[in-house]
């Protein structure tokens, strides 16, 4: 592994150690605004990214992850990256309970969710994640609009997962650009689509909690476009930083 290779790897494993500090436990008995109805209405959603994020086989699953997790430090990132979906499950868990709720162990939606994963190998699974990602930020960033000035408790997890999350779309974006692809119209069309199907997705199980708080059908899907446009732009734009680095490294040396 070569210096560069070294920094970055460095530079990823002390971001995701020091996200662990300064972390404030939401307070859970604080009283809330929040009416019967749309707590109703929240407790599915929060039981089901209770699920989702750690409740569940919370790590790669696909058939030939080795693969990518055989290469040098892969695991020891892949595991800073899903402990902290595992600490989003517990946050939602206390969410849960907080609304009188109950845990679930299996949501129809998540089953298809991590079959097709497996199914269809581990670079379709990296991309559903980060989109998966992408989605699940905006969806925590609609509920903190809308529901955290009812509940301090719910804006304080909220707070905690979107910080974490916005770490996790940054360390794909960054490994995304050192990996040499292109990431041309035909790429973006074809992640673009798949973004729009995991919101709807997101949207289809979700939205009734968003919208009991006050979101919309339209605020949603404009945010999921906005997520996913600079996503795509600030990634093209890492990639062209990455090939002049290594143009520039591959440049020999001055002669004295």
């Amino acid at each position: 592994m070569n210096l560069t290779q070294n920094r970055w790897l460095d530079r990823w494993k002390n971001h995701f150690r020091n996200n662990q500090r300064d972390r404030v436990e939401p307070m859970w008995d604080a009283p809330t605004k929040l009416t019967s109805d749309q707590i109703e209405k929240l407790l599915p959603s929060l039981a089901q990214f209770e699920l989702g994020d750690g409740g569940g086989p919370c790590y790669l699953t696909a058939w030939d992850r080795g693969k990518f997790l055989s290469q040098p430090h892969a695991r020891e990132l892949v595991d800073l990256w899903f402990k902290e979906e595992a600490e989003h499950s517990r946050l939602l868990g206390d969410a849960v309970k907080r609304f009188g709720g109950e845990s679930i162990e299996s949501h129809w939606s998540f089953s298809i969710f991590c079959l097709v994963r497996k199914v269809l190998g581990v670079s379709f699974e990296l991309r559903t994640l980060i989109l998966t990602e992408i989605v699940s930020n905006v969806y925590y960033q609609m509920m903190l609009k809308h529901g955290g000035e009812k509940d301090a408790a719910i804006a304080q997890m909220c707070r905690l997962v979107i910080r974490d999350e916005t770490g996790h779309i940054a360390f794909h974006k960054d490994r995304m650009a050192r990996s040499g692809r292109k990431f041309g119209m035909i790429w973006a069309g074809i992640f673009n689509l798949m973004g729009l199907a995991a919101g709807t997705m997101l949207w289809v199980n979700h939205g009734k909690a968003i919208r009991a708080l006050g979101g919309k059908n339209s605020e949603f899907y404009q945010e999921i476009w906005h997520a996913m446009d600079h996503f795509i732009i600030t990634l093209r734009k890492h990639a062209r930083d990455e090939k002049s680095n290594r143009n520039e490294n591959l440049q020999p040396m001055p002669q004295s």
